[in-house]
């Protein structure tokens, strides 16, 4: 018995071992190396996530909610609105700007407070101000994370605060949060305005009476960590630990970390160091592979017989050329060496008379292993009519004259 423990145990080792050696050769970190409990790599051009560990888990996400708040407002209101505080909104707990029921506020000022010191206050007087009740907001937040893509997100309040209802609690997922931070920085009309506001360091206002004075400081440290660093934002509750999405830009290639679970006090810094390695990761490994540099193989788009398609002559086989429309899907994607990008050809073999130009005659899809990048739909380039009585006529009209 003892020697057969032995020997299950050398088995676990070395199944450990290869694992540990595979991890280390592919440079991808090991799920034990990251302090937080949830985390995604993404590549924001494609959204394809290139690192994971638990991406897929619900979990509470803290201020980091605040990103789809700020780019709601953007899309929704004039910027130079003058909000109204209620005494919901001043009453919203720390961290707060501190202000009063009745006080008003140009909106962008708000998203500025909402963005760089995390505001809750300001959180709930610019979503009352859109949609009246915080209740209403998060039917706006819900109905614009689904848009964007999200699959497994719940928000209930415009500050990220603990909280929860008749639908479970407010949460969302590393992989969707990197998803609504791809939208806030690349996708959305306002994303100029999204990003000028997260990249400003120090920022004043006052009110609209010009009675009272703020002053904002931008506490995401990570825009002076790494050259390149574009975007993000913190956050911290107790169910949620210290949380982080952050967006890194070189050259042709963006990514986006977003982290849950990050450790609690006293360990605010451990979300910087796994969002250091992870965005070490994708540059050391990744390169942008554009599609268009890789047509499809002309061999493959040979003319297509059509059976009982009116030619030039008798007995001629009739073939109609083959014609690429426009591709839907990724232009681009970052790719990891050894990687491949492989492409299939789905085209009839043979069609029938009649054929009309832009008729659908097959398409042409790249893949990434199991993974549809784009599909190209592949029609008719001109038509061909069927034989008839009339076509037969003339054919046997024609031979009569030459003779």
């Amino acid at each position: 018995m003892y020697r057969h423990f032995l020997s299950l145990l050398l088995i676990v080792t070395i199944l450990l071992q290869t694992q540990t050696a595979a991890a280390s050769a592919s440079g991808a970190p090991r799920e034990s190396e990251l302090y937080a409990k949830s985390a995604v790599l993404m590549d924001a051009a494609s959204g394809r996530i290139l690192y994971e560990k638990s991406g897929h888990t619900a979990m509470a996400n803290a201020s980091t909610t605040k990103i789809l708040t700020c780019i709601l407002a953007l899309e929704t209101c004039d910027t130079g609105a003058q909000v109204e505080v209620s005494s919901n909104a001043a009453s919203q707990p720390r961290v707060r700007l501190g202000m009063r029921s009745g006080q008003k506020f140009y909106l962008r000022d708000l998203l500025y407070g909402l963005m760089l010191e995390s505001y809750n206050d300001c959180a709930v007087a610019i979503a009352e101000h859109i949609a009246v009740t915080t209740e209403s907001f998060a039917e706006l937040m819900n109905a614009k994370a689904k848009e964007i893509g999200c699959t497994d997100s719940h928000f209930i309040t415009p500050n990220g605060l603990d909280a929860t209802d008749a639908e479970g609690f407010h949460h969302t997922t590393a992989a969707d949060l990197a998803l609504i931070m791809r939208y806030c920085i690349g996708f959305s009309e306002k994303s100029g305005e999204f990003l000028e506001i997260t990249r400003t360091q120090q920022y004043t206002f006052s009110d609209v009476d010009e009675k009272d004075t703020y002053s904002c400081n931008n506490h995401n440290a990570f825009l002076g960590m790494m050259d390149g660093a574009l975007s993000g934002k913190t956050g911290f509750t107790g169910t949620a630990g210290y949380c982080y999405v952050g967006a890194l830009r070189r050259d042709d290639r963006t990514y986006i970390v977003a982290l849950l679970a990050c450790g609690w006090p006293n360990n605010k810094t451990y979300k910087w160091a796994d969002t250091k390695k992870l965005m070490n990761y994708g540059l050391e490994h990744f390169t942008t592979q554009k599609l268009d540099e890789l047509p499809p193989d002309a061999a493959e788009l040979t003319p297509v017989p059509v059976e009982d398609g009116a030619g030039g002559a008798i007995g001629e086989k009739t073939l109609v050329e083959p014609r690429l429309e426009e591709p839907r899907g990724m232009d681009a994607l970052l790719v990891a060496e050894g990687e491949e990008i492989a492409i299939r050809y789905e085209l009839a073999a043979k069609l029938y008379a009649p054929v009309r130009e832009g008729d659908y005659i097959g398409k042409i899809t790249y893949l990434l292993g199991d993974e549809v990048l784009r599909e190209c739909r592949v029609s008719a380039a001109g038509s061909v009519e069927k034989i008839d009585f009339f076509w037969c006529l003339e054919r046997v009209l024609e031979k009569v004259w030459i003779a």
